[in-house]
C-alpha cells in the first residue's frame, strides 16, 4: 500500500510498545502491597522501553513512508481499521515517553504515600495512552487516545495534587474539553468530505475547498492551540502545573505540550496546507507575542513550579514559530525543541519536586544559599538551568539556533522580535538561579535539607546526558526527521506554490475569508 512500509518483524512491536503499560495497569490492580506496586510499575515502564528500541535500530531513515505498520479491520460499518504506523516525525516521541515514564515512577517512590495503587494504575494508562497518540493512523483511534489522557490525568491533578487541585483539575478538564468538541466536530466534516475514511494518509491525499480547509483548520486548531497551549489560551497551564505531583507536571511539560504540536504537522500541513498559507503569517505572530508575553510574565513569578509553568508557554511559542516557517530549518528546529522542552522542563520539574519533598514550599524566597547545604542537588540543577537558556554545547541551543534561522527565512521582522524572547529567558533563568542557588542562605529552610540520594541522582542523570548529547550530536534525531520533514513541506508546497506572503497581503486575505464565512453578517 501507498505510503507505508508493512512491519517487518516477528512481532507487532507499536501495538506491544503501546498497550504494554495499559497491560501493566491491569495487573497492578491485582496486586497488594506498595513496595510490590512500585517495583511492578518501575519494571512495566523499564519493559516498554525496551521493547520500543528495535523501532530505533530497524528504522529506515531514507524513506518518508509509515513504517512497522499494522492494520487490522475493526468497525467495518463504519470503515474504521486499526491502523498504527510512525515516520521520521513521530518516532522520536515514543522514546520520550518511555524515558520520561521511567523517572516518572521513580520521582513519585517517595512522595507519594496515598493511594500508590492507583497513583501507579494512572500513570501507565497515562503512558499507554501517549504513545497511542504518536503511533495512530486512523482519525478516530486518534482521538480515542487523545481523550483518554484526560482522565488519568484529571486524577492525577484532582488527587494528587496540591490544596487547589480540584480546581486545577477541573479548569484542565473544561479547557482540553472545549478545544476537543470543535476537533470532533471537524473530523465528522472530514469523514465525511474526504471521502467516508478515518486514514489519516487517505484524507491527506484529498483536495479539500479552501473555505473548507480554514473551516476544518480552526476546528482543529482549536483543540491543538489549547492542549500546547498557545497564548492567550493558555491560562490552565499554570494552575495545572503548579498542583500537579511531580510526576503530573513531568507528564504535562513533557509530552502532553508537545500533543497540539504534533497535531499541526499530522493534520494541519498535510490536509489544509491552502489554510496553513492564508494564516501561517498572523500565527508567526501569534508564536513571536506567546514567547515574549510568557517570558516576561515568567520574570515576575514568585512560585519556582509556576515560573517553570509559564516559560513553557513562551518555549512553545518558539516551536510553533519553528512550524509556522514552513521551511526545512524551522520545522526541524520546532520538531527538535519539542524534544528538548520535554527533556528540561521535565529535569527541571523533578528538581524542583525533589527539593520540596523536604522543605514543602515551592516559594523562592524560602531558599537561598542551596549550593552551600546541597551541593549535589545544585550541579544538577546548574546543568539544567543552563540548557534551559540555550548555552553552545546543550540541546536547547541547536533547537533555538534552527528556528530562529528558519523565522529569518520566513519572516525578518518577526525573527527579529522572537530575540528578544532569548534575551528574556536568559534573564528569568539566570536571575531564578541566583535567588535559590547563590543567595543568602534562609535559615528557616536549611535545617530541613538533605542532599540527593542514589535514587534521585539515578533519576537525573540519564537527563543529564541526553542534555549533552543532543547539543553536541544533534544529527542523531536531526536524521530522523529529515526526509519526513521534507515530505510533508512537498506536501504543503505543491498544494499552494510557495511564495513569501507580506504581514499585510495575509491580513487581508484572512479578512475575505473570514467575510466569505460569514456572508450573513
Amino acid at each position: 500500500m501507498e505510503g507505508i512500509i508493512l512491519n517487518s518483524l516477528d512481532y507487532p512491536i507499536l501495538t506491544v510498545t503501546t498497550f504494554l503499560p495499559l497491560a501493566g495497569a491491569l495487573i497492578i490492580f491485582f496486586l497488594r502491597g506498595d513496595e510490590l506496586i512500585k517495583w511492578f510499575a518501575l519494571a512495566t515502564t523499564m519493559t516498554t522501553f525496551v521493547v520500543s528500541l528495535p523501532v530505533y535500530k530497524h528504522f529506515d531513515k531514507v524513506t518518508y513512508k509509515m513504517q512497522f505498520a499494522e492494520i487490522h479491520p475493526w468497525i467495518p460499518a463504519w470503515n474504521i481499521h486499526y491502523k498504527v504506523g510512525v515516520d521520521g516525525i513521530s518516532v522520536l516521541f515514543i522514546m520520550l515517553v518511555a524515558i520520561l515514564s521511567i523517572l516518572c515512577v521513580t520521582v513519585s517512590w517517595k512522595a507519594i504515600q496515598t493511594k500508590t495503587k492507583e497513583f501507579f494504575i494512572s500513570l501507565l494508562i497515562m503512558e499507554t495512552a501517549m504513545i497511542g497518540i504518536f503511533v495512530s493512523l486512523n482519525v478516530f483511534l486518534f482521538y480515542l487516545f487523545w481523550e483518554l489522557t484526560l482522565i488519568p490525568m484529571f486524577f492525577l491533578i484532582g488527587v494528587w495534587g496540591g490544596s487547589n487541585r480540584i480546581y486545577a483539575a477541573i479548569k484542565f478538564v473544561l479547557f482540553m474539553l472545549a478545544g476537543s468538541v470543535f476537533m470532533l466536530v471537524g473530523i465528522i466534516v472530514l469523514y465525511y468530505a474526504g471521502g467516508k475514511t478515518f486514514d489519516m494518509l487517505e484524507l491527506s491525499k484529498v483536495n479539500y475547498p479552501t473555505e473548507l480547509q480554514l473551516w476544518l483548520f480552526l476546528a482543529f486548531f482549536a483543540a491543538f492551540a489549547v492542549k500546547m497551549p498557545m497564548f492567550p489560551i493558555h491560562t490552565w497551564l499554570p494552575d495545572a502545573h503548579t498542583e500537579a505531583p511531580t510526576a503530573g507536571s513531568v507528564i504535562l511539560a513533557g509530552v502532553l505540550l508537545k500533543m497540539g504540536a504534533y497535531g499541526f504537522l499530522r493534520f494541519s500541513f498535510p490536509m489544509f496546507p491552502q489554510a496553513v498559507k492564508v494564516l501561517f503569517v498572523p500565527l508567526l505572530i501569534l508564536s513571536v507575542t506567546a514567547i515574549i508575553y510568557g517570558a516576561y510574565v515568567t520574570l515576575m513569578q514568585k512560585d519556582m513550579k509556576r515560573l517553570i509553568a509559564y516559560s513553557s508557554v513562551s518555549h512553545m511559542g518558539f516551536v510553533t514559530l519553528g512550524l509556522f516557517t514552513l521551511n526545512q530549518t524551522g520545522i526541524e528546529g520546532g520538531l527538535l525543541q519539542m524534544i528538548n522542552h520535554g527533556i528540561i522542563t521535565g529535569a527541571l520539574f523533578l528538581c524542583i519536586g525533589m527539593i520540596y519533598e523536604r522543605t514543602h514550599t515551592r516559594m523562592i524566597e524560602d531558599y537561598g544559599g542551596l549550593s552551600k547545604t546541597v551541593p549535589v542537588y545544585v550541579v544538577f540543577f546548574t546543568i539544567f538551568s543552563l540548557a534551559a537558556i540555550g548555552l553552545p554545547g546543550m540541546n536547547a541551543f541547536v533547537g533555538e539556533f534552527l528556528i530562529i534561522s528558519g523565522a529569518f527565512k520566513a519572516n525578518m521582522i518577526v525573527a527579529t522580535f522572537s530575540i528578544f524572547g532569548v534575551v528574556l529567558g536568559v534573564t528569568y533563568m539566570v536571575w531564578l538561579y541566583y535567588r535559590v542557588a547563590l543567595n543568602e542562605i534562609n535559615s528557616s529552610s536549611k535545617s530541613n535539607l538533605f542532599d540527593l540520594d542514589w535514587r534521585e541522582i539515578a533519576t537525573l542523570v540519564p537527563l543529564v546526558l541526553l542534555v549533552f548529547l543532543i547539543g553536541v550530536q544533534p544529527g542523531i534525531l536531526l536524521s530522523y526527521m529529515h526526509v519526513s520533514v521534507e515530505h510533508l513541506l512537498e506536501q504543503v508546497h505543491t498544494a499552494v506554490p510557495f511564495e513569501t506572503i507580506k504581514i499585510n497581503d495575509s491580513i487581508i486575505l484572512v479578512a475575505e475569508y473570514v467575510r466569505g464565512l460569514f456572508w450573513w453578517v
